[in-house]
């Protein structure tokens, strides 16, 4: 008995599916958009670089902090990026941020703009799981202020705010900017 229902059961599953055609799953709302992977018309993606931070209270525990890693903007200011990272204390760390934007020709200057970024840190794991504010197992929540100007090959050079401990130095360089971007 179990096993006719069983079949049954497939049968009609089965009839039922055939006549539904796959659709393209809708697009989020702009608040997920960072965990959607699927280009758009209009997508701008850069590979980003960071060679230099300062802190504002140096310390002899200070590594050389460097980042590397990839972002890609909307055509509606929405940005959304990973990066690899060497954090102020020399340990690899990782930042995913799904959530961000940009501002555009900021106070009608060209090139001139604002972004920022929120996501998920990991990485500032013991001895030095304190230096980072929510941290729990090395992870850490993220939100990052920038200031930041665009030539008009689309290169960005940038100036990130840490929070509390410093200023990141950053280069992002298009990988799909065409003449006159």
């Amino acid at each position: 008995m179990r096993l006719d229902l069983s079949c049954a059961l497939l049968l009609l599953l089965a009839s039922v599916s055939s006549g539904v055609q796959a659709e393209e799953p809708a697009k989020p709302s702009p608040y997920w958009d960072g965990f959607y992977f699927k280009a758009e018309q209009g997508d701008r993606y850069y590979a980003i670089l960071s060679p230099y931070t300062t802190h504002f209270s140096p310390s002899d525990e200070h590594e050389y902090v460097w980042l590397a890693g990839f972002e890609r903007e909307r055509s509606t200011g929405i940005v959304a990026g990973f990066a690899y990272f060497s954090n102020s204390f020399g340990q690899p760390s990782v930042y995913y941020y799904p959530w961000g934007k940009i501002y555009r020709d900021l106070a009608g200057i060209d090139g001139f703009y604002f972004k920022w970024s929120a996501g998920l840190a990991y990485g500032y794991v013991e001895p030095y799981e304190d230096k980072v504010p929510f941290n729990y197992n090395g992870f850490s929540p993220g939100f990052f202020p920038m200031l930041g100007y665009e030539s008009d090959g689309g290169f960005q050079s940038q100036l990130n705010l840490l929070g509390t401990a410093g200023l990141m130095l950053q280069f992002s360089i298009p990988l799909n900017a065409k003449a006159g971007d």
